[in-house]
């Protein structure tokens, strides 16, 4: 895994995974202007301050983030990875 950044686009990031070793599972779809993205380096659970939320980001392999998933709580971020990703482990920053 290459040294994540302690922000993705203005939101600090709280855990971060690596998705070599993983199995998507095919239970979602990613589809980013138009165009299916399947594949992913790395996952991030990042919060904007002031802000309610805990996002999900789908990144490459330079942390560049592809799309993104926004949930209430930082469990259930986590558990949308687990339910796309077998084998997916976060390492919290």
């Amino acid at each position: 895994m290459t040294t994540p950044p302690d922000t993705l686009d203005g939101a600090a990031v709280l855990a971060v995974a690596d998705l070599a070793g993983t199995t998507a599972t095919g239970a979602t779809r990613h589809v980013v202007l138009g165009v299916e993205r399947p594949e992913f380096a790395y996952l991030a659970i990042a919060r904007y301050p002031d802000e309610p939320g805990y996002y999900l980001f789908y990144c490459d392999e330079t942390w560049s983030v592809i799309t993104d998933t926004l949930h209430e709580t930082r469990e259930q971020a986590e558990g949308q990875a687990v339910f796309e990703f077998s084998g997916v482990r976060f390492r919290a920053m």
